[in-house]
């Protein structure tokens, strides 16, 4: 018997939740920003209204009003949609025991062993959606499938307030006419690659070679052609089971070593954005930073330390391995390998200390929208679409859409 899986996705969140306080929006254009009363804060979620004028997420305020003049434009309340994201996944939990949040915002769900006490998948979509509505007075998009791959892809399909059900009997009419970047990841390089052996479409690819696809590109030609086909056997991992991961780390071997500050602020940069974007899929932050380096004559050295705040973020990451380096290591001296691991893992749904500091908690905030606005253009366009300008044209062997060869997920 297939499994039932669910993909709930919240219907602009951030905007959604600040529009209960600010009813009197609710017809008008409006975007939650960083700082309303500056040209150069951006915007971190905007309604409908305001995305029907071509807002996006990140852009800046000045820009978001030459399109839209008129937009009403809120401070974020970072705590507030904490707390709405528990109640949000307390209802899941109602409907099942199997909840695996992916984001703030999204969420898994299994609810195979469900369906004698709630009905279909959609029956249980359904509810869910009218639950959190009538409960919350929110809105949510669901995915009703098979697997994981095609749960998400479901609740992608038709926004907002939607249930999209993606079967073993429709997914080739729903799915294979889609742009394969449209397929779970699938990014630009590895689109612009399949374009030229003319597969445009989800469909080509899934009617493709197998063999040929993998000769490509490697093991993640194996998944795409796999996920294609309908194939994906990962399972919906409870909250409780995705703590045991104990640290999430990313180390290279360079292709020539690092000499001097530039060549590891670099490397840093590169590293510590691979393992915040991992811990912010695996919805964790860090309380510590690990670093590990490894000289030509391969004498290793470890240090650690403990954050004032945990965090998923790249450059409180980067900030925490560079102190590490510059107390622990002679800048003089070549490093063959570097490692930067977050440590002391939890999840980014738990409470936690906010700053006292008002300012201090808007950068924050601002921070993490802008590092998720990354997160979703590398996802649907590929690692190489966007990244930082410190690592361009690198010479020591930081190759952009490639993973790490160290790349590694520790689990108890």
């Amino acid at each position: 018997m297939d499994r039932m899986i669910l993909h709930c996705d919240m219907n602009g969140f951030y905007a959604s939740v600040e529009l209960l306080s600010f009813p009197e929006l609710r017809n008008k254009p409006m975007a939650v920003c960083g700082n309303p009363e500056s040209r150069h804060g951006i915007i971190l979620a905007k309604n409908e209204l305001a995305k029907a004028y071509g807002i996006v997420t990140a852009e800046t305020v000045w820009q978001a009003k030459k399109k839209c003049p008129d937009i009403a434009l809120v401070k974020p309340h970072h705590q507030k949609y904490q707390d709405y994201s528990k109640k949000i996944n307390q209802i899941y939990g109602r409907f099942t025991d199997m909840v695996e949040p992916f984001s703030i915002d999204e969420s898994w769900l299994d609810v195979t062993g469900s369906r004698r006490l709630f009905g279909t998948g959609r029956e249980i979509a359904d509810m869910i959606r009218n639950t959190v509505k009538v409960e919350l007075d929110l809105t949510l998009s669901v995915g009703v499938s098979f697997n994981k791959v095609f749960a998400k892809m479901g609740s992608d399909y038709k926004k907002p307030d939607a249930t999209t059900e993606i079967t073993r009997e429709n997914y080739k009419e729903l799915i294979w006419p889609l742009p394969i970047r449209d397929l779970f990841f699938v990014g630009g390089m590895t689109a612009e690659k399949l374009g030229k052996t003319g597969i445009t479409t989800i469909g080509q690819l899934a009617a493709s070679n197998r063999g040929m696809i993998c000769s490509m590109l490697g093991k993640q030609g194996a998944m795409i052609h796999d996920y294609a086909n309908g194939i994906d056997d990962s399972p919906v991992c409870r909250s409780y089971e995705r703590q045991k991961i104990k640290s999430v780390g990313n180390g290279i071997t360079f292709k020539r070593d690092l000499l001097g500050m530039n060549d590891i602020k670099t490397a840093i940069i590169a590293l510590s954005d691979t393992v915040a974007g991992r811990l912010r899929r695996y919805g964790m932050k860090c309380d510590g930073v690990k670093i590990d380096i490894k000289d030509p004559m391969f004498h290793t050295i470890s240090r650690q330390k403990l954050l004032s705040a945990s965090t998923n973020l790249a450059e409180e990451i980067g900030t925490a391995a560079l102190e590490l380096i510059t107390k622990s290591w002679n800048l003089k001296e070549p490093i063959r390998m570097l490692t930067i691991t977050g440590i002391g893992l939890s999840d980014e749904l738990e409470n936690e200390q906010l700053s006292m500091f008002a300012a201090d908690q808007e950068n924050r905030d601002k921070a993490e929208k802008i590092e998720r606005a990354l997160d979703n253009i590398r996802q649907k366009y590929g690692e190489h679409a966007i990244t930082f300008g410190g690592i361009l044209h690198n010479d020591i062997g930081i190759e952009l859409n490639e993973q790490y060869e160290s790349d590694y997920v520790e689990s108890c």
